[in-house]
């Protein structure tokens, strides 16, 4: 049988999604079989193409026009928005993320020659890995919360990440007001955010992970996106000489207390109050505070429960309701390492404490640790940056990771 004029055929292959018109059997108007139709010429091609099963999460979507130029690409699946950079030319397109595993997507695209628009579409599937990645805390995290000037992000992760690179690359911190920052892997499951300079007061801080198909190395693929938003409250800094007993709690720079203090006695290093700049971690009231690695009956054993106490550091140190050495407040050194303060004061600062405030003290030769608490305002910004895996791999190490959170017992400081 003989047909004239022309019939449209869709033409399918691995690689990608092609529609093209097709001659079938011509009659003897029609040019020669080599020139094709303005229809012929509008063609798209999508990758992957469709019908296409287990497409790695982490392999791009791309359009590709023909003579015509591309209207537009839509991309339709569960899990993640997947947007995409057209070329200057308008004659191909590229997505511009992973996507989810697991998945089923639909592309759809649209391409325009002499007024035709031809348009095609290509559903395919991501593959299921059997082993994912996923973000199992942020902090802060707690609802309604505002943190202090100096808070770092902590990300923590269900799994070792192999490929820490490409991970970090999924991760994104976007503050309303702009500030240079880094991450650094402390350990395989955990990465933290440190700006060079404080956040500035009394705004928004959004962390996003784009993580969702992120290949993450070893056959793991990231399983979903995960984002979370910091409010950050005011600039509260306290500085003090512990030799001078005394502490100056500032607001957006307005003074709002001096209070005296009585720290560690410096009998021992275990007694001795770190000086450096410290970030306040958790408060809680009561707390029992045990002499470390001792037992009752032994020399220097104690164990005091206190009120209106934040902690400071791993180590034991805290701010603490002291009625027992309110004389010595102000005036003397008698404690295990905490800083002593009068009940009212205790509750002072307790009430008004932001997780992520900063506690500035100096005076004794024994500094606090990058890595003890949350310390990293220790550590130069220049070598905080040397543990982001996209700068140096190798630098970071692997020391103790912190913890994001601090236990209310076993404290060793009263």
């Amino acid at each position: 049988m003989a047909f004239k004029g022309r019939v449209g055929l869709a033409v399918t292959g691995g690689a990608g999604a092609v529609l093209m018109l097709a001659t079938a059997c011509s009659g003897g108007g029609d040019k020669g079989s080599g020139e094709l139709s303005a229809a012929d010429k509008n063609t798209v091609t999508i990758t992957p193409g469709n019908g296409t099963d287990k497409v790695k999460p982490d392999a791009p979507i791309e359009v590709r026009a023909g003579e015509g130029t591309l209207e537009g690409v839509t991309v339709q699946g569960k899990g993640v928005t997947v947007t995409g950079q057209l070329s200057a030319d308008k004659k191909s397109w590229r997505s511009d993320r992973t996507l989810a595993p697991g998945t089923s997507y639909t592309v759809t695209a649209q391409a325009r020659l002499d007024g035709k628009v031809n348009t095609v579409t290509s559903t395919f599937k991501t593959l299921r890995p059997s082993k994912t990645l996923t973000i199992t805390d942020i902090t802060p995290n707690q609802k309604g919360e505002e943190v202090g000037v100096g808070m770092p992000i902590f990300v923590r992760f269900n799994r070792p990440v192999t490929d820490r690179a490409a991970v970090e690359r999924a991760l994104k911190v976007t503050p309303d007001h702009p500030v240079e920052g880094a991450w650094r892997w402390i350990d395989s499951q955990q990465v933290i955010y440190r700006t060079r300079t404080y956040w500035k007061a009394h705004q928004k801080v959004r962390f996003n992970a784009a993580l969702a198909g992120v290949n993450a190395g070893g056959g793991v693929y990231g399983a979903k996106d995960a984002e979370a938003t910091l409010n950050i409250g005011a600039a509260q800094i306290a500085t003090g000489n512990i030799n001078g007993h005394h502490m100056t709690v500032r607001r957006d720079g307005k003074k709002l207390r001096t209070i005296p203090f009585s720290a560690g006695n410096g009998t021992t290093r275990e007694y001795t109050t770190t000086s450096g700049v410290h970030l306040l971690m958790e408060k809680a009231s009561p707390v029992t505070m045990v002499s470390p690695g001792r037992k009752e009956g032994d020399p220097g054993y104690y164990k005091t429960v206190v009120q209106w106490a934040v902690r400071f550091s791993n180590s034991g140190e805290f701010t603490h309701s002291a009625p027992w050495s309110v004389g010595s407040q102000g005036s003397a050194n008698v404690s295990h390492g905490c800083l002593n303060l009068s009940p009212a004061n205790a509750k002072w600062y307790y009430d008004i404490m932001q997780r992520g405030d900063v506690l500035k003290l100096t005076g004794t030769s024994r500094e606090v640790e990058w890595n003890n608490g949350w310390g990293f305002w220790q550590l130069p910004f220049s070598q905080w940056k040397k543990g982001s895996a996209l700068k140096d791999q190798t630098a970071a190490g692997t020391p103790t990771a912190p913890t994001t959170g601090a236990p209310t017992t076993g404290a060793a400081g009263n």
